[in-house]
């Protein structure tokens, strides 16, 4: 059944983007939407030497979420920072110090925090110590290392036990 399916919930989020991509739920799309999802994780499922592992499902549930409640907010938020006088805006660079280790959820962390908007993550530190976060506003730096800590990276650490 690995063999098949080498990352079962990969190829289950390839059908699910591929039917949202589409906006369709027709056969003919779900059954292409199938075939990407087998496909895709048997072709790169080298790249993949440490897969990881879910211990807390309902956990991640929370923190996909969390996540998209948060793009919304900050959706609105950094509209109403574009519209408004460029004087508001407080753009800084901050740096994240990071409990996580695997490479990864370290990823998957950079990644989220890039998706929400307002926020970039721009590196990577080489002993994978720190995270380098540009924000379109900050008012306060350590209140924002708390906000990604408590809302992100504590799910993942839980999520995956690292």
């Amino acid at each position: 059944m690995s063999r098949l399916l080498p990352h079962p919930l990969l190829s289950v989020v390839l059908l699910a983007v591929w039917l949202l991509l589409v906006n369709s739920v027709e056969p003919g799309h779900i059954v292409l939407g199938a075939v990407l999802g087998l496909l895709i994780p048997q072709l790169t499922h080298l790249f993949w030497p440490d897969r990881p592992r879910i211990v807390r499902p309902l956990v991640l549930t929370r923190f996909v979420l969390v996540v998209l409640w948060d793009i919304v907010i900050a959706n609105i938020n950094v509209a109403r920072l574009i519209l408004g006088p460029a004087g508001r805006l407080r753009p800084a660079f901050i740096t994240l110090p990071l409990d996580l280790r695997d490479d990864f959820t370290i990823t998957l962390l950079a990644s989220t925090i890039s998706l929400t908007p307002g926020t970039v993550s721009a590196d990577v530190s080489h002993d994978r110590k720190t995270l380098l976060i540009h924000s379109l506003d900050v008012a306060d730096a350590d209140e924002m290392i708390r906000h990604i800590k408590q809302r992100y990276e504590a799910p993942l650490r839980e999520s995956f036990e690292c």
